[in-house]
């Protein structure tokens, strides 16, 4: 994926990660903002697609059809947005475009494609494929598909049965007319990722009382002359001669290793207007000559007098400690050599939730056919990852109630069942979830350690058996749990293992006594025994923090799934069989 991400070693904690400050937590999710204010943005990777069909339909009486395939790109409300077209294909039934269509794959969202083929009149022979006029030629067929389905099939190729509606006096039928062939390969960049040790000498210090709290801001120069930023390091408490801890870079995001990247430096302030400290542009090719040479850079701030635009060189220096050159596998790479993502969930039973027959509880099922939050959670996560999973088998749990006849249990198979917890797909977890409502009594307390406990075990069984599969469990609870370091203690354990917990909390509770879980706002997690999770695999949201809001829970679940994936497969030296 083009991503940029903080090491594991060195210097301080990166920006998300542990820190000895006790505010470090606060000052990471600030500079996130400040972050993503100027542009930054999440793991991402660009795909090519390339479109052959056969059996089309042939709409030409003295020649075959001349068809161009349209490529869309469908919202949830049903609105298309074109991204490409390929070349017209003259007399043909079987085409095979060479024109290749580029979109850009996000793990954490629903994507889907519509693709339409169209017969392109004689008359239009010499426009371009972009002039032509769309409702003058005529529709051969269309068929639709989620992008994670073609990147997740064998070889990244799925063929789609082209239709069309036809109205008939009776009923409206769809009717077959041939069948595109769409294969995707991720875009031919590189996979090197350069990693990094910045360090910095005498830097300005803006603090009255105490001195400058530094951090870094790589970002890219674009053709419209904006910089964009694509990475970061870690906030440093009052030091004026701070070294950060690594940094990789991948070359794919920033283009090439000759791209300009200018490399900024602030002082923190709590109120997110950080203070330019200083800055440096410098391609990869030239920090690396500063490695090699042991020499810093002077940074310099800009100045302007009058209308001149002018620039100052400043005492401070900028060095590169540590520059390094690796090869690293992405995440389709895995996908396309079998791994895959398999789903679980955990749903909160406990009687803080209210009586389920009653509108005002979490439970409520609305006859309407409006979700519930918990309903809601498992449909936008369960309908990303599904894809991820070839059997669509799920494990389904509940936690905190009194099944019939028996005591409060804390991992209860939803299904009813004594022997197995799997259900059919989305739909059969909705129906276990709802039956389960009507088969147990709402109890308490509120404990996650006996279902992480069981995810667990399930993750430990794979790996053991060398199975190519990662498990992401989806906990919905609606309070803070009372096993706070039990379940600390889970976690630590379950992190040298094939497993992601995504928590989503629901109502209206306190939750900061949660966010403890997750490593990106506060310290690595420690066990009763002192051991320390040997990486991040918990990521929390409050449902009510992105309900309605401009990102989705599930790019706010999921945003980090893939790193956390390839973080398990780098610790354990897993490869990808497929990979050139």
């Amino acid at each position: 994926m083009g991503n940029c991400c903080s090491g594991d070693g060195g210097g301080q904690s990166a920006i998300g990660g542990s820190s000895s400050h006790p505010n470090a937590n606060v000052h990471n999710d600030a500079v996130d903002g400040f972050l993503k204010f100027r542009g930054y943005h999440g793991l991402y990777t660009e795909i090519e697609l390339s479109l052959s069909a056969s059996n089309l339909r042939d709409r030409d009486v003295l020649s075959k059809s001349d068809p161009m395939a349209v490529i869309y790109t469908k919202g949830r409300d049903g609105s298309l947005q074109e991204i490409g077209r390929t070349e017209v294909v003259l007399n043909s039934l079987t085409p095979q475009w060479i024109k290749k269509v580029i979109i850009t794959y996000h793990f954490e969202m629903v994507q889907t494609l519509m693709f339409r083929v169209y017969d392109v009149d004689t008359q239009f022979h010499g426009l371009e494929e972009k002039m032509l006029k769309l409702e003058e030629q005529q529709l051969l067929g269309e068929g639709t598909c989620l992008l994670s389905e073609i990147v997740t099939r064998q070889n990244r190729t799925l063929p789609i049965d082209l239709m069309k509606k036809v109205e008939s006096t009776s009923s409206t039928h769809p009717m077959k007319l041939g069948q595109l062939i769409v294969h995707a390969e991720e875009c031919a960049v590189s996979k090197t990722t350069t990693e990094l040790v910045f360090r910095c000498m005498d830097l300005e210090n803006k603090e009255r009382f105490s001195k400058s709290d530094p951090f870094l801001v790589i970002s890219k120069c674009v053709e419209s002359g904006h910089a964009v930023p694509i990475c970061k390091t870690e906030v440093m408490q009052n030091d004026l001669n701070p070294m950060w801890k690594p940094v990789s870079i991948s070359i794919s995001q920033v283009g090439s290793k000759e791209t300009p990247l200018i490399i900024e430096c602030f002082d923190f302030n709590s109120n997110g207007r950080h203070e330019l400290l200083g800055k440096v542009q410098k391609s990869l090719v030239q920090l690396e000559n500063l490695f090699s040479s042991g020499e810093g850079e002077h940074l310099f701030v800009p100045i302007n007098i009058g209308k001149d635009h002018q620039t100052k060189v400043l005492k401070s220096c900028l060095f590169v400690d540590k520059f390094s050159e690796s090869v690293h596998h992405t995440f389709l790479d895995y996908l396309d050599s079998g791994f895959e993502m398999n789903f679980m969930v955990a749903i909160d039973f406990t009687a803080s939730n209210g009586n389920p027959r009653l509108p005002d509880s979490l439970h409520y099922i609305d006859h309407s056919g409006r979700p519930n939050a918990y309903q809601k959670a498992i449909l936008e996560v369960g309908e990303v990852l599904q894809c991820y999973d070839s059997d669509r088998k799920f494990h389904a749990w509940g936690f905190g109630a009194r099944p019939i006849d028996g005591p409060v249990s804390h991992c209860f198979n939803l299904n009813g069942s004594s022997g197995h917890s799997e259900v059919e797909g989305i739909q059969g977890i909705m129906n276990a979830y709802a039956s389960a409502l009507f088969n147990v009594t709402l109890a308490g307390p509120t404990l996650f350690g006996p279902v992480i406990a069981a995810a667990a075990m399930i993750a430990s069984q794979a790996l053991a058996a060398n199975e190519k599969k990662y498990f992401v469990l989806l906990i919905i609870t609606d309070g803070v749990i009372t096993d706070l370091q039990e379940t600390k203690d889970a976690l630590v354990s379950a992190s040298d293992l094939p497993l992601s917990i995504l928590i989503v909390g629901v109502g209206g509770a306190d939750y900061k006594e949660m966010e403890v879980l997750d490593a990106d706002k506060g310290e690595r997690l420690e066990s009763t025994t002192g051991r320390v999770a040997t990486r991040d695999i918990v990521q929390f949201v409050p449902f009510r923090d992105v309900q309605g809001g401009e990102i989705s829970v599930v790019q706010s679940l999921l945003e980090e799934l893939p790193s956390q994936f390839l973080t398990f497969m780098k610790n354990r030296d897993i490869k990808p069989y497929n990979t050139t």
